[in-house]
C-alpha cells in the first residue's frame, strides 16, 4: 500500500508520514527531500530553488516527475507532499489541515530563523500557500485544498500528534 499525505504548512503531514512508515515497516519519502536533492545538484539553496520554483515551471516537473516514478515503481511506502496525491493517485490519500494561527505557531517553532514572530509566520504561510496554490492550479488544474481528492481528511487542531496518528492508522483500509 502506498500512503500519500498532502495538507497545508505545519498540520503535521511530515511528522505523521514518519510515524506511518515507521509503524507499518515501510519507507519514507518527501517531496521536500526532493526538492532538496535538486537545490543541491544545482548547486543552489532551498530558498533559492523555491523562488526559481515561480518562475521555472521546469522545477516543479522534477520534483513532481520523481514523485509520479516512485509510484509506479514501488510499493509499500509513504510520502508526504502538497501534490503527492496528484501524482500517485492510486494511494490511499490523506489531506490535513488546521487553524492558521496554530500551524504557524508549529512552524515558527521548527524554523525560528524564517519568521518574526507569529504574525510574520502567518503571513508568509498563507502567501505561500496561495501562490503555490495558483502555480499548481495552472500546471496541473490540481487544487491540493479541494478535500474531494482525499479518502481521508483530517482537522489537526489542538490535537496531539498521537491522536492525529492513531487516527490515521484506524482509517487505513486494511486491503489495499
Amino acid at each position: 500500500m502506498i500512503i500519500a499525505i498532502s495538507g497545508t504548512a505545519g498540520s503535521g503531514k511530515s511528522t505523521i508520514a514518519k510515524m506511518l512508515a515507521e509503524k507499518l515497516g515501510y519507507r519514507h519519502y518527501s517531496s521536500g527531500d526532493f526538492q532538496r536533492e535538486i537545490a543541491k545538484e544545482k548547486g543552489i539553496t532551498i530558498e533559492e530553488l523555491g523562488e526559481l520554483e515561480k518562475k521555472d515551471p521546469s522545477i516543479d516537473r522534477m520534483v513532481d516527475d520523481r514523485q509520479r516514478t516512485l509510484g509506479k515503481k514501488e510499493d509499500d511506502f509513504v510520502i508526504d507532499g502538497w501534490l503527492a496525491p496528484c501524482f500517485i493517485p492510486h494511494a490511499f490519500k490523506v489531506f490535513m489541515d488546521g487553524d492558521i494561527k496554530e500551524r504557524a505557531h508549529r512552524v515558527l517553532l521548527r524554523e525560528p530563523q524564517k519568521y518574526k514572530d507569529d504574525k510574520d509566520a502567518v503571513d508568509k504561510i498563507m502567501l505561500r500557500e496561495d501562490t503555490n496554490r495558483t502555480r499548481w492550479m495552472k500546471l496541473y488544474s490540481f487544487d491540493f485544498r479541494k478535500k474531494e481528492n482525499y479518502d481521508l481528511v483530517l482537522e489537526t487542531t489542538g490535537m496531539g500528534v498521537q491522536t492525529v496518528f492513531d487516527m490515521v492508522l484506524k482509517k487505513l483500509p486494511k486491503n489495499r
